[in-house]
């Protein structure tokens, strides 16, 4: 390890440890005292358990219990084993797997929702299409499609969305093993390509994408925009009844909202390792189904299904865009038309100058924690390469700490944390509190590529005499310029998403598109939400479109040894 590389790995790991995980520490710490009745801020100095009885005291605490148990474990679940059959067909396109799969990772939570919300209600598209000469509706039905009691709705919702994410990282994986040689072995011997999947290479890629299931399961477990957008309200899950109790107007809810933050975190930290648990039961059923051999069985019909499945959540999420968009335009739609009866810009019009000015803030927030987060990767992978090591389990661990921490557990002591140094309401404090996020997504999208750089063109620029940053800016990164634009995109839609971090660290002065879309959608007037739910997924698109134009802009008369441009 050569001494410029272990000041460089050391000063990013001081980076992180201080700019990432200290502030989530600090915030639990905080949040922790909150709920042993320290608040001094509100003149609470004495600790004590009354925030716990008040909280268990509170009406619908065991209702939101349930919903928050059955939502998180049910999406997450479900997610994983559409995930897993879906790879089976598209294991071997991955490329065509990802340009499918990319703009439903680049649309926001909340404006997934929002159209959700508007193609699933009982006066919403769906209903329309098949109303009345199927239904005979005419009036739209009393059934709860949205904030059903069970939350179906927000299970469906969360699925669009982890599904195309758990697929793209198992494809991922898929690339560590020799998939078509262990294939094409299996069938020799008997098997069905199914029972060969399950059998011989799920178990081999199950360890890889283990920390990315942790990260969807505490997602959610704890999420609150989709929560409020589609989830039962009266009680809601626990996130969002903390949400709602923690901006109480009386402050003294806001001991009890703290032990009830806590009690999430410990819900999410008891959830992983029931997790964990039934892995090692699973794995020793699964040892023993393959003494067994069977080779007669088939599991077709589960592949076919989760690959369904998955093009089901891919149609409802893409019509979902398009109702944002159809109902941003709309004048008059009364049910059950299947399409609207005018159509008028006045929303744009009353609307364009506030949603601008929303526009921008939200730009620059999410350019400020992208480029952040985007330095402070480049700069810990280049630090591996000098030091030339990999990286170490913890530290990878330490990456997915922000995704798999609840947000609400640490985000109210951070903002206890900025009060007393004067930065709530900050552009700048808003935009350090969504890199904490980004930068988790920024590293796991460009690891891969980085590390798959061919070495024989850094090691020819060295002979040739330039040294470890003159590699890095005129080799390396010209070389990854599609990753790192690609990186970049992600981290761009990940900021533009952040509602949480936003609400608690903006203090309620700082509005984006995310918390001004969650909060006009409980409106009557759908087409301002519509408006508000397309800028807010059209601004992630639009950085995905520079993000493909540029490489191919820059490198148009270029070719690389393969014939493809730059990696």
């Amino acid at each position: 390890m050569t001494r410029d590389g272990r000041l460089l790995r050391g000063g990013v790991l001081a980076a992180v440890l201080l700019g990432v995980l200290a502030p989530i520490l600090l915030g639990l710490w905080e949040t922790g005292r909150a709920a042993f009745g320290v608040v001094p801020a509100i003149g609470a100095t004495e600790a004590s358990l009354e925030p716990w009885r008040i909280l268990g005291d509170l009406p619908g605490l065991g209702t939101s219990l349930r919903l928050t148990l059955v939502t998180g474990f049910g999406a997450t679940i479900l997610s994983l084993l559409v995930a897993i059959g879906a790879a089976a067909a598209f294991h071997a396109r991955p490329r065509r797997a990802s340009r499918v799969l990319t703009p439903f990772l680049a649309a926001p939570h909340a404006a997934l929702a929002i159209g959700l919300a508007f193609l699933i209600s009982p006066s919403g598209w769906i209903a329309r299409l098949v109303s009345p000469w199927a239904t005979g509706w005419d009036l739209p039905p009393d059934i709860a499609t949205v904030h059903d009691p069970w939350g179906a709705a927000l299970i469906l919702g969360l699925m669009i969305k982890e599904v195309p994410f758990l697929l793209l990282v198992i494809l991922a994986a898929l690339g560590q093993i020799p998939v078509r040689r262990q294939l094409a072995a299996a069938r020799a011997l008997g098997y069905g390509r199914g029972l060969v999947w399950i059998k011989v290479i799920l178990p081999q890629v199950y360890p890889l994408i283990r920390l990315p299931i942790f990260a969807v399961l505490a997602f959610s477990l704890s999420v609150v925009d989709m929560a409020i957008l589609l989830g039962p309200s009266t009680p809601p899950t626990l996130a969002v009844a903390i949400t709602r109790w923690t901006f109480d107007p009386d402050t003294r809810m806001l001991m009890p909202a703290a032990a009830a933050a806590g009690l999430l975190a410990a819900l999410t930290a008891a959830g992983i390792g029931l997790w964990i648990l039934s892995e090692r039961a699973l794995s020793r059923l699964g040892r023993w189904w393959l003494r067994r051999g069977a080779r007669g069985l088939s599991a077709e019909p589960g592949l076919f299904i989760a690959t369904a499945s998955l093009y089901g959540l891919l149609v409802l999420g893409a019509l979902s865009l398009v109702a944002l968009a159809l109902w941003s335009v709309t004048w008059r739609w009364s049910f059950p038309h299947a399409r609207p009866e005018s159509w008028s810009l006045a929303t744009w019009s009353r609307h364009g100058a506030a949603s601008a000015e929303t526009g921008w803030t939200t730009l620059a927030i999410a350019v400020l924690a992208t480029g952040a987060a985007l330095a402070l990767a480049i700069a810990w992978l280049e630090g591996e390469d000098r030091a030339r090591r990999t990286r170490a389990r913890w530290a990878e661990l330490l990456v997915y700490v922000p995704l798999i921490v609840p947000q609400i557990a640490f985000l109210y002591g951070l903002n206890v944390a900025a009060l007393r140094v004067g930065a709530p309401g900050e552009l700048l404090a808003v935009a350090w509190a969504h890199m904490l996020f980004v930068f988790p997504y920024v590293m796991i999208a460009l690891s891969d590529p980085w590390r798959r750089l061919d070495r024989r063109l850094v090691s020819t620029a060295a002979a040739l005499g330039a040294g470890p940053t003159r590699r890095l800016l005129a080799v390396k990164l010209p070389m990854l310029l599609r990753p790192l634009m690609t990186a970049a995109a992600i981290g761009f839609a990940v900021s533009v998403a952040q509602y949480l971090p936003t609400l608690f660290i903006g203090a309620g002065r700082v509005a984006t598109l995310t918390t001004e879309a969650v909060t006009l959608s409980s409106g009557a007037d759908r087409r301002i939400a519509g408006l508000y739910g397309l800028l807010q997924a059209l601004l992630p698109y639009l950085v995905y479109a520079m993000a493909l134009a540029v490489p191919l802009w820059l490198y148009r008369d270029r070719r690389d040894l393969r014939g493809g441009g730059p990696a």
